[in-house]
């Protein structure tokens, strides 16, 4: 009898074994792993000429890094406690028709490098945004070429050099007024030279200097940025990044 158990018990166990082996067969790994391929790929959503934060060129990082550090200082001292006093003073209508004048003066700006750039479009635009503000705008305090649907091209001479080929060279922190790069850095001076002669064709002697005191801080009012309010530890490098493309947008519009 307990022969007669083992027997029955071995034959059982030899039953559950086979069955066991002969149960389904799981797919080879070469086939467990053909997943798709996910849609929304770095490849695929950056551009091919894509620069990460760090891929910008920054030889003088630790001087960029102390005029930046100046110009929060100074922001917070002297532009911020200005622009506070000029918008609690002076009504928004006449901080509009202030900004307005200031963009007439700029699409003079653009006007010429439009020219350079070869650019009829943009001539076209900004030549009859000039002559219309100017006039009927009254010295451009009105935006009146806006209403009539003139659009309003932005170009400046570190796009024209841009457009020419010029590459945008080591970033730059420019004090007083911030993040740019070699290439615009330089542009500054023309750009700045033929804002000064448009605006001084409209405005006295007397008035250029407090005009061009107010036109720094019209630009100020209107820039909402705020230095290490960002709520990014890399502050720094992320404004890095973010200009320099910007300007590579600029450029390529």
């Amino acid at each position: 009898m307990r022969q007669a158990i083992l027997r029955s018990s071995a034959i059982i166990l030899v039953l559950f074994l086979a069955a066991c082996s002969s149960g389904p067969q799981s797919k080879p790994q070469a086939q467990a792993q053909e997943y798709p391929q996910p849609v929304f790929t770095a490849e695929r959503l950056l551009p091919e000429d894509f620069h990460g934060a760090d891929e910008v060129s920054d030889p003088w990082e630790g001087m960029n890094k102390r005029i930046y550090n100046f110009n929060y200082h100074f922001d917070q001292a002297v532009f911020l406690p200005v622009v506070r006093g000029y918008k609690a003073v002076i009504p928004s209508f006449a901080r509009t028709g202030v900004n307005n004048f200031f963009n007439n003066v700029e699409d003079f700006r653009t006007f010429v490098n439009s020219i350079l750039q070869f650019s009829p479009k943009k001539v076209g635009q900004s030549a009859g945004r000039v002559v219309v503000n100017t006039t009927i705008g009254i010295l451009g305090l009105f935006d009146v070429a806006t209403k009539m649907d003139i659009g309003r091209p932005v170009e400046d001479f570190g796009q024209t050099l841009g457009h020419w080929g010029v590459g945008q060279g080591p970033y730059l922190v420019v004090p007083f007024l911030g993040p740019s790069n070699l290439r615009d850095g330089v542009a500054l001076v023309p750009d700045l030279y033929v804002q000064t002669q448009a605006r001084d064709a409209i405005v006295p002697d007397p008035w250029r200097i407090p005009v061009g005191v107010l036109s720094a801080v019209d630009v100020r009012a209107n820039v909402s940025f705020r230095y290490y309010e960002t709520g990014n530890a890399f502050e720094y490098r992320m404004v890095r990044w973010l200009y320099s493309t910007k300007r590579k947008l600029d450029v390529a519009k």
